[in-house]
């Protein structure tokens, strides 16, 4: 997998916990713009939406959720694991 595949499933995450492009990317340092077109380009790749878009709120999909439970406590894990090897 690509680097830009993790970042872009890092940006999936922010955006479903904060239920705000905004806030996302104020979160991650990126534009929303730049949030936005990278979310995009995930469902594309993917081939499927995951996130609903309304003028007021973003929430996850159906197929949106079930990726987010999977894939959101490995990389907890391994932000866990990259800090504890910082400390030792």
């Amino acid at each position: 997998m690509r680097r830009e595949s993790y970042n872009d499933l890092l940006a999936l995450i922010a955006v479903a916990r904060e239920r705000s492009f905004t806030r996302a990317a104020a979160q991650l340092g990126v534009s929303q713009s730049a949030l936005s077109h990278t979310i995009r380009a995930l469902e594309t790749r993917l081939g499927m939406r995951l996130l609903t878009r309304t003028t007021r709120s973003v929430a996850p999909t159906e197929a949106g959720e079930r990726l987010i439970r999977t894939i959101a406590p490995r990389f907890e894990e391994i932000d866990w694991l990259c800090r504890a090897k910082a400390i030792m």
